[in-house]
């Protein structure tokens, strides 16, 4: 029983240290997908549906809402550095 814990342990950290290289953009989408995979099979399974197919129809539609989000975010800054007028002090037009 301990090693069951140990190893639920270091699959926990080798999967945080693995996201730690990811864009935003990827980190909401994988965030989006692991989400919904994790609900759907706990509805499916619930429902006494198929868990399998609750996760992947949860998984598909959270990959979708996290690239609603991360497309939400962007906007969300892209407005806040607009509105306080960064894009019409040259900020962003040097290349960089």
């Amino acid at each position: 029983m301990r090693i069951t814990y140990v190893l639920a342990i270091l699959a926990i950290v080798f999967l945080l240290a693995g996201c730690a290289g990811m864009s935003r953009t990827e980190q909401n989408i994988l965030g989006g997908g692991a989400l919904g995979a994790g609900l759907g099979a706990g509805i499916g399974a619930a429902t006494g549906g198929s868990p399998a197919a609750g996760a992947a129809i949860g998984g598909a539609a959270g990959v979708i809402g996290g690239a609603i989000k991360d497309s939400w975010e962007k906007d969300r800054e892209r407005d806040y550095y607009r509105d306080r007028g960064y894009y019409d002090r040259g900020y962003y037009d040097r290349g960089y």
